[in-house]
């Protein structure tokens, strides 16, 4: 499956971005920044909105990155008219703490089946060290 195209030629970032005007992934800053041809890359800031308490990056935050970052890949690579995209399982592996700047993902696919993908999204800092590293599970369910 590496580096084999799996996401359409026509699909522009700008497209990509409006799907997250005036919900939680608009709120916690993610922005896709690339589209490759087995992978998407996001961004998300380390500020006010995704910290805890303690002033590091809040796990949820995290994983709520790479919830989003799965489930946009499925979304690329389905008819729409015909198939829906929702997530099954996810765990995340928090490796280490950032405290400032931006955190980017990246997803890569594991599986990529007619009833279910599984996708890996590693969250590195501003130093390209590991952040942390999920696996989401989604089903792709049939349009009735």
């Amino acid at each position: 499956m590496a580096n084999e195209r799996i996401f359409p030629d026509y699909i522009e970032l700008d497209a990509v971005n409006s799907m997250s005007k005036g919900c939680m992934v608009e709120h916690l800053g993610i922005e896709f920044t690339e589209i490759g041809a087995d992978y998407l890359v996001a961004t998300m800031p380390v500020d006010h909105r995704t910290k805890q308490p303690m002033g590091l990056l809040h796990g949820g935050a995290s994983v709520a990155l790479a919830e989003t970052m799965g489930s946009l890949a499925a979304t690329l690579i389905i008819d729409l008219n015909k198939q829906y995209p929702v997530g099954l399982e996810i765990n995340t592996n928090h490796i280490k703490s950032a405290t400032e700047g931006l955190v980017t993902g990246t997803a890569k696919p594991i599986h990529l089946g007619r009833g279910t993908q599984v996708w890996s999204i590693e969250i590195h800092n501003e130093d390209k060290k590991l952040v942390a590293i999920s696996r989401i599970t989604i089903a792709i369910l049939d349009r009735k």
